[in-house]
């Protein structure tokens, strides 16, 4: 039997939140053959991306690392091989057995099937469902000493459109960037924009290829300026005030998903 590895809050309307990469833990089997130790995974996992979740009645939230199984890659990426699927990394102390990767796959796609069925429901309830795809991305990678990645190629929120029909969504596409972008953020209005430095990956783009009549799913990125990606320690502030920042867009992304 496949363990699930995502914790799925059913409310009401056509808001979702997902935070498919805010899991840290990893199977038993998988732990023993791991090189990378828990800071090193931590640094390309997603924390605190659970918690902004709360922008939306339904909320999805995968509860195992990256590292055993990615969620937002196609299935044939979806576990890490090679230290080129990883950022460079060397993920494995050795080499795995296939048996253990294709027990990662049977997660993946029992979480995918349950998916299936959640916007099949929410589809039928709402004729239109919108998912906050919330991610992280560092922007420190030469070391906690080393200069931060310049700020004109990395936003402070990237907005990923880049597998969706963007026309059709325009009035919900823009209406999410205004607003976050009106937002009385502490030091000055966040800087957002889109497809700067990411796109979006397998997770919205399986949405919008599976529900293209009726799903919008949208890639927002937050670059780790709220925390030391290095360490792992928040600035609490700024994560409590990225959550409601994100609270401040669902009304009017409601009201723009109404009008499409």
């Amino acid at each position: 039997m496949t363990d699930q590895i995502w914790r799925l809050q059913v409310g009401s309307g056509p808001l979702i939140a997902t935070a498919v990469h805010d899991g840290h833990e990893v199977r038993e089997e998988v732990a023993k053959h791991l090189a990378l130790d828990d800071a090193g995974r931590l640094r390309e996992e997603d924390p605190f991306t659970g918690d902004w979740t709360r922008v939306a009645p339904t909320r999805v939230v995968g509860t195992r690392s990256r590292f055993e199984v990615d969620l937002n890659r196609p299935r044939d990426k979806a576990v890490y091989r090679t230290p080129e699927d990883a950022w460079g990394l060397n993920v494995w102390n050795d080499a795995p057995p296939s048996e253990l990767f294709d027990r990662s796959l049977a997660e993946y796609d029992a979480f995918y099937d349950a998916m299936r069925k959640l916007f099949t429901e929410l589809s039928q309830q709402h004729g239109r469902f919108f998912v906050f795809d919330l991610h992280t991305y560092n922007h420190r990678r030469q070391g906690p000493d080393g200069p931060a990645a310049d700020a004109e190629g990395n936003p402070q929120v990237n907005i990923g459109t880049g597998t969706m029909d963007r026309q059709r969504w325009a009035p919900v596409v823009d209406t999410l960037i205004d607003t976050l972008r009106s937002f009385d953020f502490p030091g000055g209005k966040l800087d957002v924009r889109e497809n700067v430095k990411f796109r979006g990956g397998n997770w919205p783009k399986w949405i919008h290829e599976t529900f293209p009549d009726t799903g919008i799913a949208i890639a927002i990125e937050f670059k780790k300026f709220f925390m030391d990606e290095w360490t792992g320690e928040p600035n609490a502030t700024s994560v409590e005030t990225i959550g409601e920042a994100l609270r401040f867009t669902a009304p009017a992304v409601l009201d723009a998903l109404k009008r499409v």
